[in-house]
């Protein structure tokens, strides 16, 4: 995806140069918490598949990443024990900038395992995680009553549940039902519309916040508009493709911030500018949705 992208935004620098950004001044985007009223900028960091080495080129570009996410009005990092040193390398760099109080740091875990939670915490040199999540839930009965009691504990200050395979859809809207998590992580694409049918609704519903992985689609959408400009019906809400992608989903007030990973400051750059001008409205949505089907 990144090599992909990275041609795309080389092709699109003349472009851009030639017509004003965006709203660059405006505040970013916020989304409140839906059980808290907290708010959260609607635009952060996924990790998985790109943290995944502890060595140091890694820390460099997550620090780089880092910095660009902070200074452009991000905050949530998104991760889990299971994505390589992804972990170990955020904690590193979070704490060796003094970052800690700056980001909001979800994590996640395979099971309600109070041992392979400690080891998140040590690993990201932090004794709280702002959000703790079951992986990939796959039991309609599955308890979220460990999770309960590590809120209540003070070990996190927020749960929730995540999934990215659509046959689970039935067990997480039967866990969301019941258990009222937090937050409920999907994924959710401008090509990838279940969710807007199966899980928003019901999120809504028992007011859980609604995380996007994969906004981009595994890069298909990328792969789909390759050598194609942006249409100008869009350059009113979008300065690029990532954009345009980003903010079709973040034009679904249900949604309460995208997770888009990325290793290149240059892209985290480029997605935070999703948080800025103008959305989307119905009609454009619908009009984004003709495009993508027809390309």
């Amino acid at each position: 995806m990144i090599a992909t992208r990275r041609e795309f935004m080389a092709l699109a620098g003349a472009a851009a140069l030639s017509r004003p950004l965006l709203a660059q001044t405006s505040e970013p985007l916020m989304r409140a918490i839906p059980s808290s009223g907290e708010r959260l900028p609607a635009v952060g960091l996924g990790t998985a598949s790109v943290f995944n080495a502890a060595d140091a080129a890694t820390k460099d570009k997550a620090a780089a990443v880092l910095h660009v996410l902070i200074e452009k009005g991000g905050r949530l990092i998104d991760t889990a024990s299971t994505y390589g040193q992804a972990e170990v390398v955020l904690g590193d760099v979070v704490a060796a900038a003094g970052l800690r109080d700056k980001v909001f740091i979800a994590t996640k875990c395979e099971a309600p395992d109070l041992a392979e939670f400690k080891r998140s915490l040590a690993r990201l040199k932090t004794a709280q995680v702002d959000l703790m999540q079951l992986h990939n839930v796959s039991d309609p009965r599955q308890s979220l009553a460990r999770f309960k009691e590590w809120k209540a504990q003070g070990l996190c200050r927020y749960i929730g549940i995540t999934s990215t395979f659509h046959g689970d859809f039935d067990a997480v809207e039967s866990v969301l039902r019941r258990e009222k998590p937090d937050f409920v992580q999907i994924d959710y694409s401008l090509d990838n519309r279940l969710a807007e049918r199966r899980i928003l609704p019901l999120a809504a519903e028992v007011k859980a916040g609604v995380l996007t992985a994969l906004p981009f689609g595994r890069a298909r959408l990328f792969r789909a508009v390759r050598g194609k400009a942006l249409p100008d019906w869009a350059h009113g809400f979008a300065g690029s493709w990532a954009q345009f992608f980003l903010k079709y989903l973040l034009s679904d007030p249900r949604v309460t911030a995208l997770i888009p990973g990325t290793a290149d400051a240059a892209h985290m750059a480029d997605n935070l500018g999703a948080m800025r001008g103008a959305l989307p409205d119905p009609e454009q949505r619908k009009q984004m949705v003709a495009f993508v089907e027809a390309l």
